[in-house]
């Protein structure tokens, strides 16, 4: 049985918004978060993806997003109006580890890790400053960029670690680790 809400997260260039496509694919998700203004849409139709490309289409909370990045219920279910369990993608999810297992003891944690350099260069790659949604202001510049793709993937491997969990290698991106934190 899946839980009302999953905090879904990953760091800028980690394939974790293709991930989270997939994985509402297969059904019990609300994808009522999807809009026509939340689609970004990049790569080569012959060369990036089952789909023929990878990108973004789903609501995103965080520092100058569309949702901000923070816990109250409202906010979380702003995107919604649909049944099924809410996926929420937030790259700034691991600042609040603590704080969503305090406020939503029942909450999963999906996490993605794959190395920052491969990051940072497919981030780039798929649009870097230019992606139309979701908004990268905060991250300032390629230096901001990189620190807070370090930060973040430190404290996503930090809160693996302390919760004993296992990574997964993904079947499709062999560079890329998931795991879930249940509690």
């Amino acid at each position: 049985m899946l839980p009302e809400y999953i905090f879904f997260t990953g760091v800028p260039g980690s394939i974790w918004s293709g991930i989270a496509q997939d994985i509402k694919a297969a059904g019990d998700y609300d994808c009522t978060d999807r809009a026509d203004h939340r689609v970004y849409k990049h790569g080569d139709p012959d060369n990036v993806g089952p789909r023929g490309f990878s990108g973004h289409c789903d609501a995103y909370y965080g520092t100058g997003m569309e949702f901000a990045c923070n816990l109250d219920k409202s906010n979380l279910d702003a995107p919604f109006s649909g049944q099924g369990t809410k996926l929420l993608m937030s790259h700034e999810w691991p600042y609040y580890f603590d704080d969503i297992i305090e406020k939503y003891p029942d909450a999963w944690i999906q996490l993605v890790y794959r190395d920052k350099v491969k990051c940072f260069d497919w981030w780039h790659k798929c649009g870097g400053w230019d992606i139309s949604y979701p908004n990268y202001d905060w991250y300032e510049d390629d230096a901001g960029m990189r620190r807070e793709i370090k930060q973040q993937n430190y404290l996503i491997v930090s809160f693996v670690n302390d919760h004993k969990l296992q990574w997964s290698q993904h079947s499709r991106y062999k560079d890329v680790y998931t795991t879930t934190y249940k509690p």
